[in-house]
């Protein structure tokens, strides 16, 4: 392949949070040239669990026009070549009397909980997800910090979910433990692998997707072990940056 053509055959799907950026992040000025360059090899996608907004914070408010594909809420919102593509919405699917009830059961399990610390914005309506989070959304890059460390020590989110799991089984739906002080909760079927459904119709022949929470439960899981992708397991952005040089460049 000569220097100057782009393979428009492969896309390379990237999740955000951990390998792209750090947690949270804004992307760094290294990273955001090294994807503009791989660009001119194949096609390029992100693929978030945060809303747009989340994922401009991290990647800059040009993203949708320096990526073949933006997918935020794992898809639910996608844009494709640009242009605003689809929009799903979660309480036309769920309906107003199932997520009254496992709102209330969320704020209810939540009011139990001891931490540390609690701020603000403990249940985040997105289009096509809940985000739910024991210590809240507002808290301090510190505070997140100091949230996820007990959490791998005690297993907060975890045991939330399994509660949850339990709690609405039958109900036709998914939880994700992703970053640091949340987790998703999504119709079944709604995860990342949503987004392929959509590049689907594009018939590449190769579909990369580099992602850090592969292991059952994380949310890259069903998408990084899903047939249709290529699935690379990264640990930080630089292993990201690394793998790319080596598969496009070398």
């Amino acid at each position: 392949m000569s220097q100057n053509t782009a393979d428009t055959s492969t896309l390379c799907l990237f999740d955000v949070d951990g390998t792209l950026t750090a947690a949270r992040q804004s992307v760094t000025p290294e990273m955001k040239a090294f994807l503009e360059k791989l660009r001119t090899r194949v096609r390029v996608g992100v693929v978030g669990g945060s809303d747009l907004s989340k994922i401009k914070e991290q990647l800059g408010d040009d993203v949708i026009q320096k990526s073949d594909y933006v997918f935020a809420e794992n898809g639910l919102v996608a844009y494709r070549h640009g242009q605003l593509h689809s929009v799903q919405s979660i309480q036309a699917h769920m309906g107003e009397e199932l997520l009254q009830d496992f709102i209330n059961f969320c704020l209810n399990y939540m009011a139990k909980i001891q931490l540390p610390r609690k701020r603000g914005t403990f249940i985040e309506f997105r289009n096509g997800m809940l985000n739910v989070s024991p210590i809240g959304r507002s808290c301090s890059q510190v505070e997140r910090q100091e949230f996820y460390e007990l959490d791998q020590r005690e297993k907060i989110r975890e045991k939330f979910v399994s509660v949850l799991k339990e709690e609405f089984r039958g109900k036709g739906l998914s939880f994700s433990i992703g970053g640091q002080i949340s987790f998703d909760v999504f119709p079944d079927g709604w995860d990342k692998r949503y987004c392929l459904d959509i590049v689907d119709k594009d018939n590449y022949s190769t579909i990369h997707f580099f992602g850090d929470k592969t292991k059952p439960g994380g949310n890259d899981f069903e998408i990084y072990s899903d047939p249709r992708t290529v699935g690379h397991e990264v640990s930080s952005p630089e292993e990201t940056q690394r793998l790319c040089q080596e598969l496009f460049f070398s």
